[in-house]
C-alpha cells in the first residue's frame, strides 16, 4: 500500500485505480502482464532516455535554442506504458508533449524538434511511416482527428488501431465529446487516453470538472478505465487490453492514467504562481522511474550495471540530439510565401519580391 506519509496528489481521489506496482516498486497485483525480461528491460531504458532528453529539451529553450517546449517529467510510465501496446499498423494522434511516444514509434527527434525550434511546423518526419501524427498545440482537436481516422479504418476493413493523447483539461472541450459520442455509435477502434495530471496549465481538475474521467466512458457507451499512470505496468496492462477490444470489434476504451507533470505546462510557465512546492515534492513520491526501477532490482530482472548503462546511452543520446538541434538551420525565406496562393495577385508578388530581395 502507498506509504500513509506520501499522500498521492488530490486529483487522485475517488476510485481506487487499476495498480500493479506500488510507489515503492512492491508488486500488489499479478506483475506478469505479458512482457519478458528483455522487453522490460527495454522498457526501462526507454523511461530512462525520455526524461534525460526531456531535461535537455528544456536546457536547450532557457538557451535560446528551441522556441518553447512543453516537458514530461513524471508521465514517462503513462506515456511509454501505453505506446508498447500498439501495433505497428496503429496510429497515435498525439498532442505538443508526446515526445516519449514519439522516440518509441521511431520518430527522428532532431526532426521532431524542429517544430519546437521554429523550423518546420507539425515536423517533418512522415506521420505515415512511423504511424506518429503530426504535433497538435488546438486542445482536443486530434481527438475528433483520432476519431475521423479510426472511422476510415472501420470502413476500409483493416485491424488498426487509433489512439489520441490529451489531457485532463482536453475533456472540458465539445471536440472531445463529439470524438468519444462517435466512437460510441459507431463502435470505432479508437482508444482515448487520458494523462490526468491534475491541471489543465493553471486550472485545477476540480474546477474545470465535476466528476472522474473515466466515468464519462459510460455515458458514451463504452468502456472506462482509471488507471495508476505512474505504474508502467499497470498502463501497458491497461492498454494492451484496449487495444485488443479495439482490434477485435468490440469498440472504444476510455483510459484515464493519474500521474502527475513535476514541471510546468510549459517553458513559457510559471508554475509557482498557482502550484504549491510542497504539492510537486510530495509527487515527486511517486515517481514512475523510481518505481519500475526498484521493482526491476528486487525481482532480478535488471541489475546495477544495466541501470548505469542506460544512465549512460542516455547522457550520449541527449548530447546526439543537442548537437543535431544547434547544428539545424533556419527555414529558407521564401517559405513565408510559398503555398499560400496558387496564383498570387500582384501585390502579394512584389511584397514577396521586396522581402527576397
Amino acid at each position: 500500500m502507498v506509504d500513509p506519509s506520501h499522500q498521492p496528489p488530490v486529483h487522485w481521489a475517488g476510485a481506487e485505480p487499476r495498480r500493479i506496482l506500488d510507489p515503492d516498486g512492491t508488486a500488489v497485483a499479478d506483475a506478469d502482464v505479458g512482457l519478458g525480461a528483455e522487453e522490460l528491460r527495454a522498457l526501462l531504458r526507454w523511461m530512462v532516455l525520455a526524461r534525460r532528453l526531456d531535461r535537455e529539451c528544456i536546457a536547450l529553450q532557457r538557451q535560446g535554442e528551441l522556441t518553447v517546449y512543453p516537458g514530461f517529467e513524471g508521465q514517462e510510465a503513462a506515456q511509454l506504458g501505453s505506446a508498447i501496446a500498439l501495433g505497428p499498423s496503429d496510429f497515435v494522434w498525439p498532442t505538443f508533449r508526446e515526445l516519449a511516444v514519439a522516440l518509441l514509434r521511431g520518430v527522428d527527434p532532431v526532426q521532431y524538434l524542429q517544430y519546437h525550434r521554429g523550423t518546420w511546423h507539425g515536423g517533418p518526419y512522415d506521420p505515415r511511416a512511423s504511424r506518429f501524427g503530426p504535433i497538435c498545440i488546438p486542445i482536443a482537436t486530434q481527438i475528433a482527428h483520432a476519431a475521423g481516422w479510426a472511422l476510415g479504418q472501420r470502413l476500409d476493413a483493416t485491424d488498426a488501431v487509433s489512439i489520441a493523447y490529451f489531457g485532463d483539461g482536453a475533456t472540458s472541450e465539445g471536440d472531445f465529446h463529439e470524438a468519444a459520442n462517435l466512437a460510441g455509435v459507431w463502435r470505432l477502434p479508437l482508444v482515448l487516453f487520458c494523462q490526468n495530471n491534475g491541471w489543465a496549465i493553471s486550472v485545477p481538475a476540480a474546477a474545470q470538472t465535476a466528476g472522474e474521467i473515466w466515468r464519462r466512458a459510460e455515458g458514451y457507451g463504452f468502456e472506462g478505465v482509471r488507471v495508476d499512470g505512474n505504474d508502467v505496468l499497470a498502463v501497458y496492462a491497461a492498454t494492451r487490453q484496449a487495444v485488443e477490444r479495439a482490434r477485435a470489434g468490440d469498440g472504444p476504451t476510455l483510459i484515464e492514467a493519474l500521474t502527475y507533470r513535476i514541471g510546468a505546462h510549459s517553458t513559457a510557465d510559471d508554475a509557482t504562481r498557482y502550484r504549491d512546492e510542497t504539492e510537486v515534492d510530495a509527487a515527486k513520491a511517486f515517481d514512475p522511474i523510481v518505481r519500475f526501477r526498484a521493482w526491476l532490482l528486487a525481482t532480478g530482472t535488471a541489475d546495477e550495471a544495466f541501470l548505469a548503462a542506460c544512465e549512460e546511452e542516455a547522457e550520449a543520446f541527449a548530447m546526439r540530439v543537442r548537437e543535431g538541434v544547434v547544428a539545424t538551420p533556419p527555414p529558407p525565406a521564401e517559405w513565408a510565401f510559398d503555398w499560400v496562393y496558387a496564383d498570387p495577385p500582384e501585390t502579394f508578388a512584389r511584397m514577396r519580391a521586396e522581402a527576397l530581395g
